[in-house]
């Protein structure tokens, strides 16, 4: 599945990714959890970082610490994403 196609999956993300200090919903970091368990760290990151995200006037800086604000033990810690870093706990 496309990148494109799999963000819509993201869609109880939206209020996380306006308000970076906000608590991802439980909807949310079940779909991010998904993703992340059902496919690599690379399709993670495209997701993250599709143009379909991109153009929804979403900030890639903040919807690259959705994994970490929603404390997934499994999220692929310092892995480049383009020009971001998935951060640990502590960055």
């Amino acid at each position: 599945m496309r990148p494109d196609h799999m963000a819509l999956k993201l869609a109880p993300c939206a209020s996380a990714v306006e308000n970076p200090e906000a608590a991802p919903s439980g909807g949310c970091c079940g779909a991010v959890r998904d993703v992340g368990r059902r496919q690599s760290p690379e399709c993670l990151c495209a997701l993250l970082l599709s143009d379909t995200v991109k153009h929804s006037g979403v900030r890639p800086e903040v919807v690259i610490t959705i994994p970490k604000r929603c404390s997934l033990a499994s999220r692929p810690v310092g892995y480049k994403c383009g020009e971001y870093t998935l951060p640990g706990l502590q960055d």
